[in-house]
């Protein structure tokens, strides 16, 4: 076993994670924008996430990148295999984008409320599609010899990719109706609370259809499970963290119920890396061929190299975040240009 190949794996995963925590509050936000009945209330949801929303958006980009130079072949076959998707992941996020800057720019009822439904397409597109891409590499994709992708667009949307995708928006609309408490006072706060609540019921009952869904459809998830039983701890960690959100909020700590959400979408991505290690797109089909981090990885030379670099950019990437959040702390109100 490489250590290089392994140390990439585990980078990747952290990158994502990444991303699922940052950008899943402010996708959350959007899932719940339209349920904001008042304009100021609305502006209010685009200043909570205005000043950070583009930052979290470069997680997504550093993760592909890092995919792309690291391990190539998969890079080819996830984008080939799920172009549509991703695409329609890609409009959403330019839609959510050009809604967040062009909102503001006629004082129209109809102009904003045009943007406004794209803002919230634009929010609800990636947030089911990301879990969806999720629940078909548990479940595996179907490829050809040479890794390419031999299925179809339906292929990708079988029912335990669905309900991965489901399990998915269900945590990102907790995740930000919780920043929405976070960031908010008064009666959207308080619309918030309940907003995030139901999203927790509905979060807590899709996960534990999705092991269930899981144990009778998805087995060959488990080998690893068996050959490491200390791996166990991680489904288990992650449903305390869903039941512990919950035990915050209802006591009204925001910032631990946030944080506990947050710590819940890194839980899920160790949980599915600890499902598929060390294959990075398992296949369906009986030829035996997949892409794993031995057979797809570049040279030890390019992985070597960008580990140096990755070392060096990432300190910076995490120190800018921290800064940022932390000048933008506090609560928000409607006043500004959204």
């Amino acid at each position: 076993m490489n250590a290089l190949q392994v140390i990439w794996f585990f980078l990747i995963g952290i990158l994502l994670a990444g991303y699922a925590i940052l950008d899943g509050f402010d996708l959350g936000v959007g899932l719940w924008y339209l349920f904001a009945r008042k304009d100021e209330e609305r502006r209010t949801l685009h200043n909570a996430i205005a000043p950070v929303w583009d930052g979290n958006e470069v997680w997504l980009l550093t993760g592909g990148g890092a995919l792309f130079a690291a391990f190539p072949p998969v890079y080819a076959a996830v984008f080939s295999g799920l172009y549509l998707p991703l695409m329609l992941v890609l409009l959403g996020l330019i839609f959510r984008a050009v809604s967040i800057e062009f909102r503001s720019k006629l004082n129209s009822s109809r102009w904003r409320g045009a943007w406004d439904i794209a803002f919230a397409c634009g929010s609800f597109l990636p947030a089911l599609l990301f879990g969806v891409a999720i629940g078909n590499l548990l479940h595996g994709l179907r490829l050809d010899v040479e890794g390419n992708y031999a299925g179809t667009f339906f292929d990708l949307l079988n029912p335990y990719a669905l309900l991965i995708g489901l399990l998915g928006l269900s945590m990102f609309a907790m995740h930000g109706a919780l920043y929405i408490v976070l960031k908010t006072d008064g009666e959207l706060a308080a619309q918030a609370r309940q907003w995030a609540k139901i999203a927790w019921v509905v979060a807590r009952i899709l996960f534990l259809a999705s092991a269930l869904a899981t144990v009778f459809f998805e087995p060959q998830l488990f080998a690893n499970f068996t050959k490491w039983p200390a791996l166990w701890v991680i489904p288990f960690l992650v449903l305390g963290l869903l039941i512990s959100v919950g035990y915050f909020h209802k006591r009204e700590r925001a910032g631990a119920a946030f944080l506990a959400s947050a710590l819940s979408f890194a839980g899920l991505l160790a949980l599915t890396g600890a499902s598929i290690f060390p294959n990075l797109v398992p296949i369906i089909g009986a030829h035996g061929f997949g892409l794993s981090i031995y057979n797809a990885s570049s040279s030890q030379t390019t992985l070597t190299v960008m580990l140096i670099l990755a070392l060096i950019g990432m300190p910076l990437v995490i120190g800018y975040t921290i800064w940022i959040y932390r000048t933008f702390r506090g609560k928000v109100a409607a006043q500004g240009w959204y």
